[in-house]
């Protein structure tokens, strides 16, 4: 090889050791990005709703404190089933709340809770679906211990990223009688991916930023994702998805309907956009089916 050749490739490899190098200073600043949690305003509250709602707190992972509410079902004081339901990524328990006369039609207490970050509930260093599973599990822990609740027939639903969480947890809990999935993404490092490259972001850096949000999480995309968890879920699964979704697209509930080997069933709303709740509540009729369902199958 020619000393002029030599030179050019050594200035190559240069010039990409260096362009390599400033792409990696920016990562920081893109997981900055896409970990940041934009809270929602209390925009409901539960007498906004018409409910009588007690006031929670509980103690959650990292000595943070959860918030929320528990709605109980109108009558008697014997023990019910009871849903946990979980907002998604910048949401709050407060925009779940119009699902609660569905729960209730059911004859289940409503649970409304806010995952770390987010709603009323303390701040951690990052949120993420592993970190909103592990706060599922403290609100289930709490729901399990009171006397209102019949401990075997809690279901959980959840919406967006909470959705996700929520089959996590009911892939490594049994006792989950049953989820209500709303919008929930197949695998979320596939999504980041496609939204990196829909935005011009180079695939190799994409994938370098994905290494880091597995690496800043402890766990790899693939150990969470929805695809893999509704596989082992072994409870009734109800996946309810917008037909106007422009985050994650309807393909993914048929993507988890295929995963889950016959134990989900898709309801495809076409009127739902990712976020738009007044349209999910659409859905109430089957909701309320589904934990009437759920209730007499876990007694």
């Amino acid at each position: 090889m020619s000393i002029r050749r030599a030179a050019f490739w050594l200035l190559a490899g240069v010039g990409v050791m260096t362009a390599v190098a400033a792409a990696r200073r920016r990562v920081p600043w893109v997981l900055a990005r896409i970990f940041r949690v934009r809270r929602a305003g209390l925009e409901l509250s539960p007498d906004d709703c018409g409910l009588v709602a007690q006031d929670v707190t509980i103690a959650g992972p990292n000595g943070a404190m959860l918030r929320g509410w528990f709605a109980a079902c109108p009558g008697d004081d014997s023990p019910r089933p009871a849903v946990l339901v979980i907002h998604g990524w910048n949401g709050a328990a407060s925009l779940m709340l119009p699902i609660a006369p569905a729960l209730h039609a059911a004859g289940a207490h409503a649970f409304f809770l806010d995952a770390r970050c987010h709603g009323r509930s303390d701040d951690d260093r990052f949120a993420s679906m592993p970190r909103f599973a592990e706060d599922i599990e403290a609100g289930l822990r709490w729901l399990r211990s009171d006397s209102r609740v019949e401990p075997e027939c809690v279901v959980l639903l959840g919406h967006s990223v909470g959705a996700g969480a929520a089959l996590l947890v009911a892939s490594r809990d049994p006792l989950v009688a049953a989820v209500i999935s709303i919008a929930a993404m197949a695998n979320p490092g596939t999504l980041m991916h496609v939204a990196m490259r829909e935005h011009g972001v180079p695939a190799w850096l994409a994938a370098v930023v994905l290494r880091e949000i597995e690496r800043t999480i402890g766990l790899e995309f693939h150990t969470f994702a929805p695809v893999s968890t509704i596989a082992q879920v072994r409870a009734p699964v109800l996946l309810v998805h917008g037909a106007c979704d422009d985050v994650v697209p309807s393909s993914d509930a048929t993507r988890l309907e295929r995963a889950s080997e016959g134990r989900a069933r898709v309801l495809v709303l076409p009127e739902a956009a990712h976020a738009s709740m007044d349209a999910f509540v659409d859905a109430a009729p089957a909701v309320t089916a589904f934990v009437v369902n759920a209730g007499r199958a876990c007694r």
